[in-house]
């Protein structure tokens, strides 16, 4: 992977914005102190260097005496534009012949093709946005639910820079303090009240710890629930996929054995994604091949966040399903039992399934077949997924790189703690102080590396 240097900064970059294929429009955007020179070498229309920022202007694009095409240009002049730079945006007509064209003729006059998230990059590096704000532009392009664009959007706008700011402050201070003491060693002054940078850290560790626990709820949302439909059997697990999807994805039958691998679809519930596997019933396996789908059951549920086991309310005694659920049970696995098929018996009791393996309200009683109860069902599911729901407008951490960073954030404030109780110098808590800093600082880009930058716009689309 290529390093990003200083030295591009001086350069200006270009890049198709808009994706590849034929389209309506194409739109080619460029950056850099000479963008707007560049672009008037080829644009024939109104004098570009001579127009205000924030307008549009329309006129063709030559090659010489050749019309490339008849265009609009955007005009964002630095610092107020995305980049902070000269930013100039081209819409063409969506031939991908016209956008090669154009792109080749602005490198000729000197641009350079951008690299992968290059232009959001200038702007965390000139100060338009910070590192966290950056990493949310890419998660805004890839969101594929509303809740997933809530996240990417709150942390765009700054949401949890602020709350990482706020925090990093509060520890500055105390450092400056500690710091202080170093300088009058000799005198034994003490300028850093202990009890209050007991009470400080205690604090920030809380506020570290919301946010650690917003993880696994931020990133259910980012790359969906993973959801598990499994059962024994002819429970009726294919046709409760294909009732919440309200559609046949699965191939039902009467024949036991039929699901012989996984089906996976996703079903958008209020705003979460949610990706639900139908899997092979749970048996004996009566071949090698079913052997392999129950195997690859086991798996899928051991990889999965929620459970829906399925079952029989006329095939199965209650001491059955308690066996199934002792024998499903995972550490950190979330289950809902279906108690199906309710339409050929309505007078059973769906609560008489319960055990010390599964609550009265973690049972959803249905009849798959006649999408009986499916909607409860789906809002069931959303329920369990947002168990833990934070208020609006609270902060939710989707990244993983931020999750380590805080982990270990709140581990050097650990050390800090124990410190002060063993009754360390202030240098070796102002070390640990410093640590805690630097974790945090990674993560709205005070600190950072050629590496660290690399591998996080490495991964956003060419043009952005």
């Amino acid at each position: 992977m290529s390093k990003y240097t200083a030295t591009d900064l001086s350069e200006t970059i270009v890049a198709l914005s808009t994706p590849q294929g034929v389209g309506a429009i194409g739109v080619i955007r460029m950056s850099g102190s000479a963008a707007i020179e560049i672009c008037d070498e080829v644009f024939y229309g109104k004098k570009l260097s001579e127009q205000a920022s924030h307008t549009l202007h329309f006129g063709t694009i030559r090659d010489g005496s050749i019309i490339v095409d008849e265009v609009v240009v955007a005009l964002f002049k630095g610092p107020r534009s995305y980049t902070g730079e000269n930013i100039v945006e081209v819409s063409f007509h969506g031939s991908p012949y016209i956008l090669q064209k154009g792109l080749a003729l602005l490198i000729r006059y000197g641009a350079r093709l951008a690299k992968p998230g290059e232009f959001t990059m200038r702007a965390f590096l000139n100060g338009r946005m910070d590192l966290s704000q950056a990493e949310a532009v890419a998660d805004l392009i890839a969101s594929e639910s509303e809740a997933a664009h809530g996240i990417a959007m709150q942390q765009m706008r700054g949401g949890f820079s602020n709350e990482i700011t706020a925090l990093r402050e509060q520890l500055i201070h105390f450092a400056s303090m500690i710091e202080l003491e170093l300088d009058f060693g000799e005198e034994d002054v003490e300028f850093a009240n202990r009890a209050d940078l007991i009470g400080l850290v205690q604090n920030i560790q809380k506020l570290i710890r919301n946010l650690l626990n917003s993880f696994e709820l931020g990133n259910a949302i980012k790359h969906g629930v993973t959801t598990v439909i499994a059962g024994r059997p002819n429970a009726g697990k294919s046709t409760l996929l294909n009732a919440i999807l309200n559609e046949d994805r699965a191939i039902v039958s009467d024949i036991a054995g039929t699901t012989r691998d996984t089906i996976e679809e996703v079903i958008n519930i209020k705003g979460i994604q949610f990706r639900l596997i139908d899997t092979a019933g749970i048996r004996d396996a009566q071949d090698q091949i079913e052997a392999i789908g129950v195997q690859k059951t086991m798996e899928t549920i051991r990889k999965s966040t929620i459970l829906l086991y399925v079952f029989d309310v006329i095939a199965l005694t209650p001491e059955e399903v308690a066996q199934d659920l002792q024998a499903l049970q995972q550490d950190g696995l979330h289950i809902l039992a279906v108690a199906n098929k309710m339409d050929k018996n309505p007078y059973i009791e769906p609560y008489d399934f319960a055990s010390e393996h599964l609550a009265t309200t973690q049972i959803v009683s249905t009849s798959a077949l006649n999408k009986m109860n499916i909607e409860h069902l789906q809002n069931q599911l959303y329920d369990l997924a947002l168990q833990q729901q934070l208020s609006k407008g609270s902060t939710i951490i989707s990244n993983a790189r931020h999750y380590e960073a805080l982990e270990k954030s709140n581990e050097s404030l650990d050390n800090v703690l124990r410190g002060i109780d063993g009754g360390l110098s202030g240098e070796l808590l102002a070390f640990d102080i410093k640590e805690s800093l630097h974790y945090l600082g990674t993560i709205s880009g005070e600190v950072t590396t050629e590496d660290l930058l690399g591998n996080i716009f490495g991964k956003f689309c060419i043009g952005k």
